[in-house]
């Protein structure tokens, strides 16, 4: 009988051939599974009928994941002054219960972004039941004659589509071409005396350089192209200390820097004297 050494003894019978090749068999099998996956949903994808079958997949697996428990519970709105909360709903397309994997964030951006307040929009899905959103909306700096109607701007110029609009009846009111997107400038700029702003009741671009302002609604100032906040600052001067738009003045020219030109309002034509006629005797009959 032959006599087994330690050596023989420990020598493995048939040595990991077989785990080896399974080893291998996974690192092949494993990629080329992925990527026939792939290559079948490109195929299908290229079709109607398979874009229909990928489409209807999907759908119930998120239907599914609503099964799970992953379902909208609470919408978090934040940077809301104007636009209504039922408004903001109907663009996400969600509500309590809805699957929040059925959300999908760029479509809801684009749909929130559309309406006439929303600037910017920001929409998170916070699982499990989170949506948060996040809003800058338009604040309304003026209302905006041109062409025959009526706008209301925000401070960059943009048109706010609003179809009412009685309840900015108090805000400044700028006419003309160009007068929109100076309009905020122009604003901030009447600002540094409000006294004297309050009493703008509207201003004109004139050629897209510079503003004549009414005032009072019945005296314009005529402002330079050039520092004009310098010529308003006079005007806001003169009217403290002399009080000149109280004056009989129809317009203050004030875009010339060394000097003030005023044109006075022009007085009413006198009626003539009333010529009393004598009556010529009457006759006797």
């Amino acid at each position: 009988m032959r006599r087994m050494t330690p050596a023989t003894a420990r020598r493995p019978r048939h040595p990991s051939i077989t785990r080896g090749r399974y080893r291998i068999g996974l690192r092949i099998g494993v990629p080329v599974l992925i990527l026939a996956g792939i290559y079948g949903a490109f195929q299908l994808n290229r079709s109607p009928l398979g874009q229909s079958l990928l489409q209807s997949a999907a759908d119930r697996v998120i239907q599914g994941t609503g099964l799970l428990g992953f379902t909208v519970a609470d919408i978090t709105v934040e940077g809301r002054e104007t636009t209504d909360r039922e408004t903001i709903l109907a663009a996400l397309g969600a509500g309590p219960g809805t699957p929040i994997l059925a959300v999908n964030p760029t479509r809801a951006k684009e749909q929130l972004g559309a309406l006439p307040w929303v600037r910017t929009a920001v929409i998170e899905r916070r699982l499990p039941h989170t949506l948060y959103v996040r809003l800058v909306e338009r604040k309304p700096l003026a209302l905006w004659q041109h062409g025959g109607k009526l706008d209301l701007v925000d401070r960059e110029g943009s048109v706010i589509p609003v179809a009412q609009l009685d309840q900015f009846a108090k805000l400044p009111m700028v006419v003309g071409e160009g007068a929109a997107s100076h309009a905020a400038e122009l604003i901030e700029m009447l600002g540094s005396d409000p006294d004297l702003a309050a009493r703008v009741t509207a201003a004109v671009r004139v050629g897209d350089r510079r503003w004549n302002l009414r005032i009072d609604n019945a005296i314009d100032v005529l402002l330079p192209a050039d520092e004009p906040a310098s010529a308003w600052s006079q005007l806001a001067r003169l009217e403290r200390s002399s009080g000149i738009l109280k004056r009989d003045v129809q317009t203050i020219d004030l875009r010339l820097p060394d000097r003030l030109v005023l044109r006075i309002s022009p007085e009413p034509p006198k009626e003539p004297p009333i010529s009393k006629r004598a009556r010529p005797p009457a006759k006797n009959t």
